[in-house]
């Protein structure tokens, strides 16, 4: 179920990949990296790094390391963090990349070889999963239970940017992010998941309310009660309630509507459907309750909202 449900939101929010670079770099160098809109992830494949941000102390990169700011926070890369730093900028892209596409920084030392990628998100949507995260995220591949997974996806997007000439490479290296992302998401769910605040996402480490969460995401336009989701997910009212309100940090309900407007926003941006008919297939059977939950939650009409989307 958690794939499923985080599957739902990564799409709700449109969340798109895009490989920055490819470092090949020989020490001593070292690089800052911009904040950025979106988040920033690094994997490293070979050799070793330093990584720093201003909010924390450095901390030693070794291969088959991911790193993902979901916020896009300024960082450093280097092979010394006492060493100063060049701004990664266009000019720096443009002076460094190579004819095959990779970014070489020379150097007398020892090699470290980076992937370097970057995801977009809709932030007009109300809970991103990117959003929910912590500053900044470590998973190494090393840990025994998700390690050898992410290791085996990370491989496989070594390979493909290596292979940038063979066919369909680039968009192999794209969904090997998508797909990174998801294993990097559940392996820190699996590992630091108690300790962030009560979300969507938190919920999915519980099975109550990750059954929960599936069938309402499955279902969003059903005419969902309490006792019929708690007679699905075979417990009683009372403790879907609790549980759920405890993960989730709203009653089941409560989420169901905004899961829907979030839906709906999904729709009008994307497709032609009429507000009506968008309206009753996630559950509304009026229009006019639908225009006005609409408004509260996303601050216009739907229809307003809909050419706003078509001009961005």
């Amino acid at each position: 179920m958690q794939v499923d449900v985080l599957g739902d939101v990564l799409a709700l929010a449109r969340v798109d990949a895009s490989l920055m670079a490819t470092f090949d770099a020989r020490a001593p160098w070292a690089i800052e990296l911009p904040a950025r809109h979106g988040a920033a992830f690094h994997a490293v494949v070979a050799g070793t790094c330093w990584f720093t941000t201003d909010a924390a102390p450095p901390r030693l990169l070794s291969p088959g390391d991911l790193v993902l700011l979901p916020a896009g926070t300024r960082h450093q890369l280097a092979t010394d963090p006492g060493l100063p730093t060049r701004r990664f900028d266009e000019d720096l892209k443009r002076s460094l990349i190579r004819p095959d596409g990779e970014l070489v920084l020379d150097g007398p030392g020892a090699r470290t070889r980076i992937l370097c990628a970057g995801y977009q998100y809709a932030t007009d949507i109300a809970h991103p999963v990117l959003g929910l995260l912590p500053p900044v995220l470590h998973v190494a591949t090393a840990q025994p239970d998700s390690g050898p997974w992410l290791r085996s996806v990370l491989d496989l997007l070594a390979h493909e940017t290596r292979s940038h000439t063979a066919t369909g490479s680039g968009t192999a290296a794209l969904r090997l992010l998508d797909l990174l992302l998801i294993h990097v998401v559940r392996a820190w769910l699996d590992t630091e998941g108690d300790t962030m605040a009560p979300s969507w996402l938190r919920g999915l480490r519980d099975p109550v309310t990750a059954r929960a969460l599936a069938v309402l995401h499955e279902r969003p336009g059903h005419d969902w009660t309490l006792d019929t989701l708690a007679t699905i997910v075979n417990v009683s009212r009372a403790t879907l309630a609790r549980r759920f309100t405890h993960h989730v940090g709203e009653p089941p309900l409560t989420y169901l509507t905004r899961w829907r407007l979030d839906v709906a926003a999904r729709k009008l941006r994307d497709t032609t459907r009429p507000v009506a008919a968008i309206a009753h297939e996630v559950g509304y059977t009026s229009e006019f309750a639908f225009n006005r939950a609409f408004t509260r939650t996303h601050g216009q009409p739907p229809g307003r909202y809909r050419r706003h989307a078509g001009t961005g």
